[in-house]
């Protein structure tokens, strides 16, 4: 039996998509196990590339992402639901909020809550007073995990949310494309979508997973639970959280997921207070509403901001900001694959505000109360014993715990913490990882299916870090992540194209001269619309409907009432027309004119066999004109007289608005041509 064969027989898989994203981890496995050295040193290569020329390419990239975001939230736009118009949310608020930190930066915030701040802090990216290094320091951070981070992840998720709930595609990065690539989604086209994604969120998961082995290990050690946080250690964690995740992911995103995420979410949250009311609080209160200022005023500065001109801070640069990015990418297939899963329901600007707004404050708070802490500590009562340990990032949390009160409570707390982020975040990848593999995204993954995404991501993540640590994960991420930025910028350009198709199909009425129709040539009109008219059509009914129609109103309106009307037809220009105008002397004419308008049929409607009324590329309709340039309409199925009485219609309209608004606009306009 092929290997294709076994793959449809035996899984859920897309043969080509998981053959191809594991050949690809399996040669960095063996380059890694085999020639480590020269492994690490092209990693190392790869990565100052990336850094000296598209770190430029980053910064722009997220700008784009969050103003892109911000133009749907404010436009008509943000009212489309993310489904029919009547669906409601699958989730409470609450529960998907929960969901959304547990699955989005839950072990990174528990790694780098205390550690980052303290670490801008005494660098060289902050200058000046304790007070303005400080505030520097957590503008710093919240920039790298404020808003920013979940635009990248609210595009993705809303693009996937959209199309699936919406146009009723599988819910698969490949979907995103449809407006640009129609069916060819479901080739190759779409299969390397896929590829790229799997492989970039492989990578941001194993790295989040790094951090949190990392972290939990050192967790131990302060405990005195073992003696020393080694790399075997480590390799245990992995183990065993990774074997708790599979477990977890068998049971489905609605049971374990769920509940590990709102338990999870409550306990960090006890943490975070306890931390508020133990530690200087006053001080913590004020520097909350100063920080939110203070990130809020800087947002726009710091956005574009690529240290061209501060050569000296390029390294500090493309070591956080560039790698957080990336990393943010490297995350974004995963956790947008996972939040557009439970945002059904909720509408545009709904999930734009739940996924930029209240995790990005949920952020800021959580970094004041523990960077804040941190510093406040460190500068009053620590004397540089914290800082001591900023170049072990993964200690630093449990020892500013030392200097609170119940230190081994909050320390055992804060493990279960890692512990719960560290699963839930393996449990949610799991099922995105199978998700984005599978074939057929309606075909429930096999069992055996999670058990192997388990294992893969602890060989991964054991070998990469016995090889090169924690640096060499994140310059995986850094690499993976570009082809898949970019990929993002095209998805922002297809969700757009195809948001305006949908406004502009539910927004579309009901043809203006089909009100007048009665079931008296009912037969007449079916046969005019399952028949594509051509310009000769059109041409016919210019001279047959419309002149005559226009002659005959022209004579009633000149013999009985003496006014002043042309009828002006042009049959053998470009675009052939007629116009009736009824002149006035200190106002603009009132004109009414049709004329052939073309338009392009898609290809695949002329090819599809359902559809045989459909064999030209090109239609042909009679469009109403008028001289104020208001939006015509399609006149083709008029009677004669139907036609007049839509003429009076507008001249009717015309009449009232002299009396009205009209006057004055007119009557300027008339002066300005006559000058």
């Amino acid at each position: 039996m092929s290997f294709s064969a076994f793959i449809h027989k035996r899984s859920s898989f897309n043969p080509f998509v998981i053959g191809a994203t594991l050949l690809l981890v399996i040669l960095l496995l063996v380059a890694t196990l085999i020639l480590p050295e020269k492994t690490t040193a092209l990693l190392n290569w790869a990565k100052a590339g990336v850094f000296a020329n598209f770190s430029w390419f980053y910064i722009l990239a997220f700008s784009v992402f969050l103003c892109f975001l911000f133009v749907l939230s404010v436009s008509s736009l943000g009212n489309i639901k993310l489904g029919s118009n009547e669906e409601e949310p699958e989730f409470s608020f609450l529960s998907w909020l929960a969901m959304l930190f547990a699955a989005g930066m839950g072990v990174g915030l528990m790694f780098f809550g205390v550690a980052e701040p303290l670490t801008h802090y005494f660098s060289t990216i902050t200058t000046g007073s304790a007070e303005h290094k400080q505030q520097e320091a957590l503008l710093h951070t919240f920039f790298h995990w404020g808003i920013h981070a979940w635009a990248v992840y609210g595009v993705i998720a809303l693009a996937l949310a959209y199309f699936g709930f919406r146009y009723k595609l599988p819910l698969a990065l490949r979907s995103c494309f449809y407006p640009l690539l129609k069916d060819r989604i479901n080739g190759k086209i779409g299969d390397v979508i896929d590829i790229m994604a799997l492989v970039a969120t492989l990578f941001g998961i194993i790295t989040t997973l790094g951090f949190g082995a990392a972290q939990l290990g050192a967790g131990l050690t302060q405990l005195g639970v073992v003696a020393e946080n080694s790399f075997g250690l480590q390799t245990v964690i992995i183990v065993v959280v990774m074997s708790i995740a599979v477990f977890s992911a068998i049971s489905g995103v609605g049971k374990g997921v769920k509940l590990l995420s709102e338990i999870n979410l409550g306990l960090a949250l006890a943490l975070m207070l306890f931390i508020l009311i133990a530690g200087p609080t006053l001080y913590l209160l004020t520097t909350f509403s100063d920080n939110i200022g203070i990130y809020l005023s800087n947002l726009v500065r710091l956005s574009f901001k690529t240290y061209a001109y501060e050569t000296e801070n390029t390294a500090w640069f493309t070591g956080w900001t560039v790698l957080y990015w990336a990393w943010w990418c490297s995350w974004a297939p995963f956790v947008g694959l996972f939040i557009a899963r439970i945002s059904r329901g909720r509408t545009i600007r709904e999930f734009i505000f739940g996924v930029l707004a209240v995790p990005s404050l949920f952020c800021v708070l959580w970094f004041t109360v523990f960077g804040n802490s941190a510093i406040w500590l460190e500068l009053n009562v620590a004397e540089g014993a914290l800082h001591a340990f900023t170049s072990a990032p993964e200690k630093l949390l449990f020892k500013f715990l030392d200097y609170l009160p119940f230190s081994a409570l909050t320390g055992t707390l804060a493990l279960v913490i890692i512990s719960l982020f560290f699963i839930t975040s393996a449990d949610s990848g799991i099922y995105v990882l199978n998700n984005m593999a599978s074939r057929d995204k309606s075909l429930s993954a096999p069992r055996w299916q999670a058990i192997m995404w388990g294992a893969v991501m602890m060989v991964l993540a054991i070998v990469l870090m016995r090889e090169g640590g924690l640096g060499t994960l994140q310059t995986m991420t850094l690499l993976v992540a570009l082809p898949f930025a970019m990929l993002m910028l095209i998805m922002c350009v297809s969700l757009w194209k195809g948001l305006n198709a949908d406004q502009k199909y539910f927004a579309a009425k009901v043809t203006p001269t089909s009100l007048l129709w009665t079931g008296e040539k009912w037969k007449d009109r079916l046969g005019q619309m399952l028949n594509q008219t051509q310009e000769k059509d059109i041409v016919k009914f210019l001279k047959r409907t419309a002149l005559p129609a226009m002659r005959e109103l022209r004579q009633e309106l000149v013999e009985v009432y003496s006014l002043n009307v042309d009828v002006v037809p042009s049959l053998e220009a470009e675009e052939p027309s007629v116009e009736l105008i009824i002149k006035k002397e200190s106002m603009r004419d009132f004109m009414y004119g049709v004329k052939s308008v073309s338009h392009e049929i898609a290809s695949q409607l002329v090819d599809d066999e359902n559809l045989p009324h459909i064999q030209h590329s090109v239609t042909y309709q009679p469009m109403t004109y008028f001289a104020d340039g208001r939006t015509g309409y399609d006149v083709q199925y008029m009677t004669r007289n139907e036609l007049i009485a839509d003429i009076l219609r507008q001249y009717e309209r015309y009449l009232s608005l002299l009396e009205d608004v009209g006057q004055e606009l007119m009557s300027h306009e008339q002066t300005e041509l006559a000058e």
